[in-house]
């Protein structure tokens, strides 16, 4: 169940060809989290993908996108419920639903079961005039105040593979850090494949002011040449 600790604001938020934005509190509105990073992914990053895409074809590439982002989301679903204390079903009637299903208890089970603390699921959080986003959960791993977030995957990832996940979560740490007045310097990808397997990263010491070094570079370069 989640501890109130924190009032959490919802945010406007407006999705166009080019960005997502989210109107903030004081109303201006700030590029997505996601946005930022998407526009200065690395040219080799964008080359990699593209020939993936021309490799098996683009309408093959698309449906594969869009089954992980469906599954993605019905997976986050059952987890939102989940911390707020909603028991789940054994089983549903869509089989794809299902595999969702069974993805997000191996979620709680391997991973969850770490968490002390759920401070809210979903938050909307924003660093004043610079980004905004929304975070899966915040609360406390092993003892110590974090952000997570919750991933599915078509095969397990390697660690060097979730750079953009790392930086993900020291945005939404540095936003949370920000405007309420916290110290977040651990952020954990749950992550579980759509063959159930399940994955864990953690970022935090040295490794996550690696990241956050990398972040701030990545939202100045954004302003500088994406705008």
């Amino acid at each position: 169940m989640i501890v109130e600790k924190f009032e959490y604001k919802e945010l406007k938020r407006t999705t166009t060809e080019k960005q997502r934005l989210y109107t903030c509190p004081d109303g201006n509105a700030v590029p997505s989290v996601t946005t930022i990073l998407d526009k200065t992914k690395s040219a080799e990053s964008k080359a990699g993908l593209a020939r993936w895409r021309k490799s098996i074809g683009e309408a093959k590439a698309k449906a594969i996108v869009t089954e992980a982002a469906n599954r993605g989301t019905r997976m986050h679903t059952y987890l939102e419920k989940y911390v707020l204390g909603e028991e789940l079903k054994e089983t549903v009637s869509n089989p794809y639903a299902q595999q969702s299903l069974d993805m997000a208890k191996i979620v709680i089970k391997e991973g969850l079961k770490n968490v002390d603390e759920y401070w809210g699921t979903e938050v909307a959080l924003y660093h004043p005039k610079i980004y905004a986003g929304t975070t899966d959960l915040v609360g406390v791993h092993k003892g110590e105040d974090a952000i997570m977030d919750f991933k599915q995957t078509n095969k397990p990832k390697k660690r060097e593979w979730v750079g953009d996940y790392f930086m993900q979560l020291v945005a939404y740490a540095e936003a949370h850090n920000e405007v309420y007045g916290t110290d977040i310097r651990k952020g954990v990808v749950l992550m579980c494949s759509k063959d159930y397997k399940y994955q864990e990263f953690i970022a935090e010491g040295n490794d996550w002011d690696m990241w956050k070094e990398k972040w701030w570079a990545r939202v100045e370069e954004y302003y500088v040449n994406h705008r």
